[in-house]
């Protein structure tokens, strides 16, 4: 069995700037060789969003001369189908890219696909999450398309407990004005906040974590603000 192999991207999936995380986790997994893309948090945006993210994923891993694969997940019934479930057995990494983390969580939750992919985390494959695929992970998570902040909490998948991600850290007050402050407000009492800048990952194995990118991690425990740069090494349990 292999050690667990997380990576954790606040925003810019499929950029240059994270090839040597791909890299480093292909390295850790089992699996074959090849990718699973997943841009089913983008689904709801409309067929040529979800093609346009699955390209953009599939020419990054050609360009890196990887072999990838895009999962046709877009809906539960998906999640149900053997086929799209049997995509997961020989992959060595699979990607989820960015769109609405709560329509992520509840197309996955209690779901073939997600307990499979659950049983393979612990058999070598590498998971790697940008925006919607990290927040999508927590106990309560986010519905992007929400009118306002009143709104906005929802429940995620749980597979990450006691723990609220922020992804897109340095920009999300122009999203919501507020949000930052409201994030930080519904941050589990005794749990911890992981907010993650744009173009910046945390990359580990679910308990020891190093820093990646051109920003910040900022981890808010016990009322006070960690911040870690690239190169940083911290300490934090994902389950």
């Amino acid at each position: 069995m292999s050690a667990p192999a997380f990576a954790l991207l606040g925003a810019g999936e499929f950029e240059t700037w994270h090839d040597d995380i791909d890299r480093a986790l292909l390295e850790r997994s089992g699996g074959d060789g090849s990718v699973l893309i997943s841009p089913a948090a983008a689904a709801p945006e409309g067929e040529s969003v979800f093609d346009t993210w699955a390209g953009k994923g599939m020419a990054h891993y050609e360009r890196l001369r990887i072999p990838a694969r895009v999962s046709p997940l877009r809906t539960r019934e998906d999640a149900e189908r053997p086929d799209v479930v049997a995509m997961l057995d020989e992959a060595s990494l699979v990607f989820f890219s960015g769109g609405n983390p709560w329509y992520l969580a509840t197309i996955l939750l209690d779901t073939p696909f997600w307990a499979r992919l659950q049983e393979r985390l612990q058999d070598g494959l590498a998971y790697a999450g940008c925006s919607a695929g990290v927040a999508c992970l927590t106990e309560m998570t986010y519905d992007s398309d929400a009118q306002g902040l009143d709104q906005v909490f929802k429940p995620g998948l749980g597979y990450v407990r006691n723990t609220l991600f922020a992804p897109h850290w340095d920009i999300v007050d122009d999203w919501q004005p507020g949000a930052r402050a409201a994030i930080t407000a519904a941050a589990p009492p005794g749990g911890t906040l992981v907010a993650l800048d744009e173009e910046t990952a945390m990359v580990g194995d679910g308990a020891s974590w190093t820093v990646h990118g051109r920003q910040g991690i900022h981890l808010y425990r016990a009322g006070s603000w960690s911040d870690h740069v690239a190169g940083d090494t911290f300490d934090f349990s994902l389950v």
